[in-house]
């Protein structure tokens, strides 16, 4: 290789990387590394044009030299806007995302659904029993919804009435189910209350911390289910109670009731008894009467069927019973508890084994077992 050739180029190499825009210092620091490369690669190979090749690999060492040098840079300027160590700002987009699944081109039932499977992560199955329908239907309503969002933008969001129908039913799969959702749910409607002026969303705050104060007196250290006949009111959380029932008062002297106030009604007057047998059921009757009136739910129906059997006597509470569905979930357990309070025990204990069967939960079908064989051990069965 011929040295000298070598340094008689390196100025007309350095001038031709200046006149194409490089940097003189960058132009000679490139240059130099296309020197040494030489010096390694011409020994073996030497270019037919060498003033073209050290230009073309000095060109290239400079080009790489840029793009290092403005990658390390924009590093830096990113290490500078990294916000300082510790805690992340507090940014909780779940509601939002709610509103947005409950869209507006869905109809409520399946922007309810949808939101229940893709936010709330309950199972179809869940979802299905909440609805009262099989679950291979729902399985369809819920493809069928995502078809119908598929290629639509989220930047419409639904309504309010649909987001509360969602967290309400995310609430009672929760406080009954086999995922704990409660509080969560209850976090949730406690922001929409602070950002929605609505009695609706306040009669559901309400309803849920009143449903929630009881939590702890549900179950027995065992896990069984322990009635709310039965239950230990001292384990019941007062502070929470006290809270529902003002926001309650709150929402009704608004005078706009919905169903939402009226079950949190129903709920502070179980909240509100010192005892089981002080429970005020007539007037509980007649929030089932509105809440009939609001909803014609069947399974306000039954709940109300129960009430009239309290208020009433169980022969009133069973002649409301038979005017639904014996199909509808829970039918059997109301029943069978009906027909204990009326004495007929062999008959009480024969619908309580059916009711375990058709039981949504273990809990509640061991709960109602237990039902079956504490009468069959009196000679009911």
């Amino acid at each position: 290789m011929n040295e000298a050739l070598i340094r008689s180029l390196t100025p007309s190499v350095l001038t031709v990387l200046v006149r194409r825009g490089a940097d003189f210092a960058a132009a000679e620091d490139a240059v130099q590394d296309a020197l040494v490369e030489a010096v390694r690669v011409w020994p073996a190979d030497p270019p037919r044009d060498a003033k073209g090749w050290l230009i073309t690999v000095a060109w290239r060492k400079f080009l790489d030299a840029t793009r290092s040098d403005t990658a390390r840079r924009r590093r830096e300027e990113l290490v500078e806007e990294e916000p300082a160590p510790g805690s992340a700002p507090a940014a909780d987009d779940t509601l939002q995302l709610y509103f947005l699944c409950a869209h507006p081109s869905l109809t409520p039932s399946s922007a309810v659904a949808l939101t229940l499977r893709a936010v709330g992560g309950l199972t179809t199955r869940q979802i299905a029993q909440a609805y009262l329908v099989p679950e291979a239907t729902m399985a369809q309503r819920i493809s069928r919804a995502k078809r119908t969002v598929s290629g639509v933008r989220f930047d419409q969001p639904g309504d309010v009435a649909t987001v509360l129908r969602v967290l309400y039913l995310v609430f009672n799969e929760g406080y009954s189910g086999d995922v704990d959702l409660a509080a969560e749910a209850i976090r949730l409607t406690r922001q929409l209350a602070a950002a929605i002026d609505h009695p609706e969303v306040a009669g559901l705050l309400a309803l849920m911390l009143l449903h929630h104060a009881r939590r702890a007196a549900r179950t027995a250290p065992d896990g069984s289910l322990v009635p709310l006949a039965e239950q230990d009111r001292g384990r019941w959380d007062t502070s929470a109670i006290a809270e529902g029932v003002v926001i309650l008062q709150a929402a009704l002297a608004r005078d706009r009731l919905g169903e939402f106030q009226a079950q949190a009604a129903v709920a502070a007057l179980h909240a509100d008894a010192p005892t089981a047998e002080e429970t005020d059921w007539v007037q509980i009757v007649e929030w089932y009467d509105e809440l009939t009136r609001l909803t014609d739910s069947p399974v306000v129906r039954l709940n109300r069927a129960v009430a009239v059997g309290e208020a009433d006597g169980p022969r009133a509470g069973l002649a409301a019973l038979a005017a639904l569905d014996d199909a509808l979930p829970r039918h059997t357990a109301v029943s069978a508890y009906l027909h204990e309070r009326d004495g007929d025990l062999p008959t009480a204990a024969r619908l309580y084994a059916e009711a375990a069967h058709k039981a949504p939960n273990l809990a509640e079908r061991d709960h109602l077992i237990r039902q079956a064989a504490r009468l069959n051990a009196r000679g009911g069965g």
